[in-house]
């Protein structure tokens, strides 16, 4: 018996584009609620949020039990917290500020077993290999996880193309809010300048037969990275929407 299926990994090679949405609450019993949403991936977000691996693991089990797929954002590329995510169960991951190719080696050699990599092994104990009992789990596991990294700075995208060439990389996800930041835009990713570098950056990743990634709630940005390549595509942010929907409900009772 392998390990499960990574429906994502597989989708998103097949050049599906799959919108999802940006999970950023810290609770699982508000992700439940996000995951009856409808979306088709659920990005649990360890690195903005505050969350630390046990609420990272309860909102897991939330999405898993949903039609959407999962897959989690941690606070950054260290080997240790990428083997308590897998072991918890998560077979997608997205790492951000991924800025050289030696820093890209590194992460992908965090989610893989040795001889391929440096994983610790201890899967048995844990949800990744359904507490002991998937026996193939760790000649199976490496196969299905799938590893997306964030380039978001002008060092990153100069990188971009020796990432890109790293065998067993899934895709890479731009983000344009930093490398807004980066580039003398802080605030404003819609600026001609950033919509340019992050199109220009999908194209660059399509090309390499790579998944291409990239979160906005503009309607025409989303389009515009679309049309791109982009078919990793986060439209939505919970937070964003529920303090959005609050908001506009108070405002129409103070008019009144």
């Amino acid at each position: 018996m392998p390990a499960p299926r990574n429906e994502l990994k597989h989708r998103l090679a097949a050049g599906e584009v799959l919108h999802g949405c940006w999970v950023s609450m810290a609770d699982p019993y508000a992700t439940e609620m996000v995951a009856t949403a409808g979306f088709d991936w659920l990005l649990i977000d360890g690195e903005h949020a505050p969350n630390d691996i046990r609420s990272l693991s309860g909102q897991l089990a939330a999405v898993l039990a949903s039609p959407s797929l999962p897959i989690m954002r941690l606070v950054d590329d260290n080997p240790a917290t990428i083997k308590q995510a897998l072991d918890i169960g998560a077979q997608s991951l997205l790492i951000p500020m991924i800025e050289s190719k030696a820093q890209a080696e590194r992460t992908l050699k965090a989610t893989r077993y040795p001889p391929n990599g440096f994983r610790g092994v201890g899967a048995a104990l844990a949800r990744a290999s359904k507490y002991n009992s998937v026996p193939d789990y760790l000649t199976t596991a490496d196969a299905e996880i799938c590893l997306i990294l964030q380039v978001e700075s002008r060092a990153g995208l100069d990188a971009l193309d020796d990432i890109l060439a790293i065998e067993g990389i899934d895709g890479v996800f731009i983000g344009p809010s930093d490398l807004a930041a980066d580039m003398g835009h802080l605030g404003n990713p819609s600026a001609p300048e950033v919509l340019d570098a992050v199109t220009g950056a999908l194209r660059r990743i399509r090309a390499a037969g790579k998944t291409a990634g990239v979160l906005s709630t503009d309607p025409a940005y989303i389009a515009a990275c679309k049309e791109a390549g982009a078919n990793f595509v986060g439209v939505a942010i919970d937070v964003l929407a529920f303090v959005g929907a609050l908001r506009t409900a108070a405002a129409s009772y103070k008019k009144s």
